[in-house]
């Protein structure tokens, strides 16, 4: 074998690893994308916890096929570059601002979430959806509030009745 396709094999080991790594990945078409601006927009992806690469579209289908997905064969076509997330939606909102941001050079494609493939309509709405800290901050937030009242509540009983057995000391000194 050449030393060529021994590379190419490597790659594809290398974004198996990877997706399966990943909790989401993002398919996108980047168009006229300047260097200075794919620099700027792989250090925006680092700060949102995904990574930013462009691969071959011919190892990239065979890297999906050979974890049995085919369906993302007709999404790379064209120039396309891959977000790899640390969490579900973090590639999905890094990418959506960057097509918003870079003004019709990054188009959105598909994505792979929990080993389902998720359309261009299915990667926006999942940059809508708060990330599982921001979920988790507000249900933790909703089940102290009850309690915070809780609280209070027992705080004012308390506080009732030690000032009803004051008054009833100090009506018995006098």
């Amino acid at each position: 074998m050449s030393a060529n396709f021994e590379a190419k094999k490597v790659v594809v080991q290398e974004i198996i690893d990877k997706i399966k790594a990943s909790k989401s990945v993002v398919l996108v078409d980047y168009k006229s994308l300047t260097v200075a601006e794919v620099s700027e927009m792989r250090n925006k992806c680092k700060k949102a916890n995904c990574e930013y690469k462009v691969y071959k579209n011919t190892l990239v289908r065979k890297a999906f096929n050979e974890l049995g997905f085919d369906m993302f064969d007709a999404d790379l076509n064209g120039p396309t570059a891959v977000a790899f997330g640390g969490d579900e939606t973090s590639a999905a909102k890094a990418m959506v601002d960057a097509a918003k941001s870079y003004d019709g050079k990054i188009i959105l494609k598909s994505a792979f979430v929990d080993n389902q493939y998720v359309d261009k309509a299915g990667v926006k709405a999942l940059a809508s959806m708060p990330s599982r800290e921001e979920l988790v901050a507000k249900m933790l937030g909703s089940m102290q509030a009850p309690l915070a009242n809780f609280a209070g509540v027992l705080s004012n009983l308390m506080g009732g009745i030690v000032r009803v057995l004051n008054g009833i000391a100090q009506s018995k000194e006098a």
